[in-house]
């Protein structure tokens, strides 16, 4: 039998839970339309409370943002070990999963939402897509990447945001598939960038060395063959 006596929290402990409340409400709905009374009321508490903890909803949208952008960033890491196709999958199915969990917390996070030009927000943002372009670089163990490596790399990061976003716009496409398919345009940026570069060119030689035939690299190339038998071969006069 419960006394009804509700225990008193300390300060960071209600700040994180009004965090966690934040993040569950913008979760199901784009956080513009997310009120402080609903905050307050999943959080038990009254509004002019959480207004002691947090001077509007402002600073609490971007201290949401802020774990949100930490959980993100995080899923990117992955242990270097094993077939680089493999381990690009399993940070795939990570980041599809928070994309999954928090769409349109995630929406906002990559687009601005209510806190759109917001120099916090604009930082959170960038933070994300320089951790995963770090996580990928340390898979493919380059410290200093050439200007055109940067290039695919950070041309891949962006491709995964936008990829996400659209897919949330409906799901018309399985999301298993898009995590293949993402690996796939990895794999298919880097084999443009190593025609144009031969760093690169000897990166890749020394990725697919160790990629399993029945790994998603080894995918790609049994699709790409069959597709090469369905193109006509021109013939001379």
């Amino acid at each position: 039998m419960t006394s009804g006596v509700r225990r008193r929290m300390g300060v960071e402990e209600r700040r994180r839970q009004l965090i966690g409340v934040a993040l569950e409400l913008f979760s199901k709905r784009s956080p513009d339309e997310v009120s402080i009374d609903e905050i307050a009321a999943a959080a038990g508490i009254s509004r002019p409370l959480v207004y002691h903890y947090f001077p509007g909803k402002q600073s609490l949208y971007e201290a949401a943002l802020r774990r949100a952008a930490d959980e993100l960033a995080a899923r990117f890491s992955e242990p270097r070990s094993g077939p680089l196709g493999a381990r690009l999958r399993r940070v795939m199915g990570r980041f599809f999963d928070f994309v999954e969990d928090h769409g349109p917390g995630f929406a906002a996070l990559m687009r601005g939402g209510p806190a759109v030009g917001s120099t916090a927000t604009n930082a959170m943002i960038a933070e994300v897509r320089q951790a995963a372009y770090e996580q990928i670089l340390a898979h493919l163990e380059v410290g200093t990447p050439s200007a055109r490596l940067e290039l695919c790399v950070r041309s891949w990061v962006s491709l995964a945001e936008s990829t996400a976003l659209l897919w949330l716009d409906g799901r018309r496409v399985p999301r298993t598939e898009l995590e293949l398919q993402l690996v796939h345009d990895f794999a298919a940026l880097a084999a443009v960038s190593a025609a144009y570069d031969e760093e690169i060119a000897g990166l890749l030689v020394r990725i697919l060395a160790d990629e399993p035939a029945d790994g998603p690299f080894g995918d790609l190339v049994g699709r790409l063959a069959g597709l090469a038998t369905r193109i006509p071969v021109q013939r001379g006069a």
